[in-house]
């Protein structure tokens, strides 16, 4: 009798730790259904916006369409349509992607825990909520509730054309960036449900997602919606583009020439107009749009409206959203994009004399090149500083200059003693505490005491907008006179000077007079 009235006591604790936690909420839309994991709500596959299909193609996102009773939100949606397996996707995809999720610590509703919304990367053109290394448990299990919201990417999401400028009166091509938006919306309105607090709403992205983070957090239409923001390996703060070239490390196209690129799809597509075009398939429209990182000839345009104009302008205007942010890079951006090709000194210093002009000199006293050895080593290093440093060092310094919120910087080294730096995207999985899902293989106990060091700090910053905390070592607010950054490499973390420096006020100098140049083309 003992044992059975024991075992029903255990079953009864059980039930009850069930019904503490979150379970059911009613959102905009009507009422989900979610699972409880470890003391973990999770809610998956959130409409926060009509289906974007037929008419509303191309269009931003629309109101959430009502359902009746209670939606089970125990399975993620769709990915946005891609390229089969782009960014390392494997999900389905669709058009009816515009779904959002999850993961939150709270018992009930209205707890006021801090909230950290991420961003996925994947060069504008792939990408998904459901890619294992971003798994929100760890997040939810240290105290703060993840939503990851999804977006259209590629064609889909970054279409601009002269004819959807007209339409909406307000430029076009920014419909991925709305989608981030609208999911920013969803959360100020129904996060409290789920325990958040939406006064305290931290954007999280990295590569494209840290890129958009930088965009959102510099956009008029975010007013209200974030309070600080996290940034990993990326930021745009180049120029306008201009003109059609190559290259991750651009700054963000001008209207005018996404419109050009936009009639020139629609001529592949063989669509007379938009109509025609929205008519399509969405494989025929995706078949079209090329694969993998083809797709960035598609990503977020200065169209007047959700972008005004480059973002470096924006911030010496002080017309950002001031919040504070804690950006950073790792030691080998591009080291993760495959092989590299082999370079001499003598190539190399032809590459650079035709790429940087008449500040090639400046270039080439910072990036030693005496032996083929040193030219490999500093192609990497330039790569690394144009494509996603120099742009998070800017971002640093122009929030110090510009704002109120405090800058943190990071400078991610952490790798394998055979590897030669730590390549783009490596530090993911251990802000994510998802080490097993991010890099393959058990982690070490000295992975997971990192992971506990990183992910600590980006929690703390999510509460106070200061990642600082007890038994972590101090994080000192970057300034222009002190400029120290927090090192992860092997020694674990620790604050020190910024280690490329003098490479990055070389090539500021550059960025400098290119700005000029800039204006000069867009005032003719």
């Amino acid at each position: 009798m003992k044992k059975v009235l024991a075992a029903v006591f255990i079953m009864g604790a059980f039930a009850q730790l069930a019904v503490s936690q979150i379970q059911t909420a009613k959102v905009t839309g009507g009422e989900v259904q979610g699972v409880v994991t470890d003391g973990i709500s999770i809610f998956k596959g959130i409409p926060f916006a009509a289906p974007p299909t037929g008419d509303l193609r191309w269009k931003a996102p629309a109101p959430v369409q009502a359902w009746t009773g209670t939606k089970k939100a125990d399975a993620f949606g769709l990915a946005c349509m891609q390229a089969a397996g782009s960014m390392g996707n494997t999900a389905p995809v669709g058009e009816d992607c515009l779904y959002l999720n999850v993961w939150t610590p709270a018992k009930k509703p209205g707890e006021k825990i801090p909230v950290i919304v991420w961003i996925y990367g994947g060069g504008f053109s792939g990408g998904s909520t459901s890619t294992p290394m971003y798994d929100g448990m760890g997040f939810a299990k240290k105290g703060v509730v993840l939503v990851s919201v999804a977006y259209r990417v590629g064609p889909f999401g970054f279409l601009a054309h002269p004819e959807l400028s007209r339409e909406s009166g307000k430029g076009s091509g920014n419909y991925g960036l709305e989608d981030m938006i609208a999911g920013l919306k969803w959360v100020k309105e129904n996060i409290a449900r789920f325990g958040g607090d939406p006064s305290k709403v931290t954007i999280f992205g990295h590569s494209a997602g840290g890129m958009a983070v930088n965009m959102l957090a510099a956009s008029p239409v975010t007013k209200g919606l974030i309070h600080r923001a996290i940034c990993m390996s990326g930021g745009s703060f180049a120029p306008l583009q201009t003109s059609e070239q190559g290259g991750m490390g651009l700054g963000i196209p001008a209207l005018k020439l996404a419109e050009s690129t936009g009639e020139e799809f629609l001529k592949k597509l063989g669509a007379v107009d938009i109509k025609a075009a929205r008519a399509m398939s969405a494989e025929e429209v995706q078949k079209n749009a090329g694969g993998g990182m083809g797709g960035l000839r598609f990503r977020p345009v200065a169209d007047g409206y959700v972008i005004p104009t480059d973002l470096y302008s924006i911030y010496q205007a002080r017309r950002f959203n001031d919040t504070p942010i804690l950006v950073g890079y790792t030691s080998d951006e591009l080291g993760s994009f495959g092989g590299r090709a082999k370079t001499t000194a003598a190539d190399f210093e032809k590459q650079i004399r035709s790429q940087y002009g008449s500040h090639a000199d400046s270039i080439l006293s910072v990036y030693p090149h005496s032996t083929d050895a040193e030219a490999a080593k500093s192609s990497k290093e330039i790569s690394r500083d144009s494509t996603f440093a120099w742009s998070s060092w800017t971002w640093t310094r122009l929030q110090c200059e510009k704002g109120k919120g405090k800058a943190f910087g990071y400078y991610y080294d952490y790798h394998a003693p055979e590897a030669d730096g730590a390549g783009h995207g490596s530090d993911v999985p251990y802000a994510f505490q998802t080490l097993a899902g991010g890099r393959g293989g058990a982690p070490k106990p000295e992975d997971l005491k990192l992971s506990d060091i990183i992910s600590s700090y980006w929690v703390n910053f999510a509460r106070s907008g200061d990642p600082n905390g007890a038994g972590l070592p101090m994080w000192p607010a970057f300034s222009e006179n002190d400029q120290k950054v927090m090192v992860f490499d092997a020694a674990g973390a620790g604050a020190r000077p910024v280690p490329n420096l003098d490479k990055l006020k070389a090539y500021d100098a550059y960025m400098s007079w290119l700005r000029e140049e800039t204006k000069k083309k867009l005032q003719q």
